[in-house]
């Protein structure tokens, strides 16, 4: 026969689920908070003539280890080359005179 759960079992484990509960509802205000903050910050820069999508694409590129970053430019670069997209090599600033 299955043991049944005590009144005291049911109560404590209807304790910890309203404790986990209450803990993610912060969570996701404090979540909430912090991306209004962030959305506050693009809407600064871009009022401060900065282009976001630029600005946003850098805090993504800055997440990304070195040699993650590294292995992306190169397979832009090559997918930009096989559409004829190649980028102009940059400038070393020796002049050929």
């Amino acid at each position: 026969m299955a043991r049944q759960p005590t009144v005291s079992s049911d109560s404590v484990a209807q304790d910890q689920i309203r404790a986990f509960i209450e803990r993610i509802e912060r969570m996701e205000e404090e979540k909430q908070a912090i991306a209004d903050d962030i959305k506050e910050i693009y809407a600064e820069a871009k009022g401060n003539g900065f282009d976001t999508k630029v600005l946003r694409q850098i805090v993504r590129i800055r997440k990304q280890d070195a040699a993650e970053r590294m292995e992306q430019e190169a397979l832009l670069e090559l997918y930009m080359a096989a559409l004829g997209m190649a980028v102009a090599p940059r400038d070393s600033g020796e002049d050929d005179e």
